[in-house]
């Protein structure tokens, strides 16, 4: 079986930086688009980034030029680095993606157990 495993999450003012890491263990034979999502208090789950297999990527409106999200298939890991960060960035991100697995060749959308991000000063 195959799980999602994230860190880099916790507390930070205003302005600072964090990076996120998810790395995708067990028996994956290739991995497809990988992304990140948060959900904040009493709001929905929403997708923050994603990034192909083939290196493209999209951002959603409110995170798009601080955030950059990065993938190193060696490592079958996928990153999110989050500069100039604001309290309505505080949520729990949680890893994505597409997994094609050695028991069957086919794609599954696994999901991480969620990192908190809290911005505050």
């Amino acid at each position: 079986q195959v799980q999602l495993v994230e860190s880099g999450g916790g507390l930070v003012q205003p302005g600072g930086s964090l990076r996120l890491s998810c790395a995708a263990l067990g028996g994956i034979s290739r991995i497809g688009s990988m992304g990140w999502y948060r959900q904040a208090p009493g709001k929905e789950r929403e997708p923050v980034a994603r990034i192909t297999n083939y290196g493209g990527s999209n951002y959603v409106d409110s995170v798009r030029g601080r955030f950059t999200i990065s993938r190193d298939d060696a490592k079958n890991s996928v990153y999110l680095q989050m500069n100039s960060l604001k309290p309505e960035d505080t949520a729990v991100y949680f890893c994505n993606a597409n997994l094609r697995l050695v028991v069957e060749d086919r794609y599954f959308e696994v999901w991480g157990q969620g990192t908190l991000v809290t911005v505050s000063s």
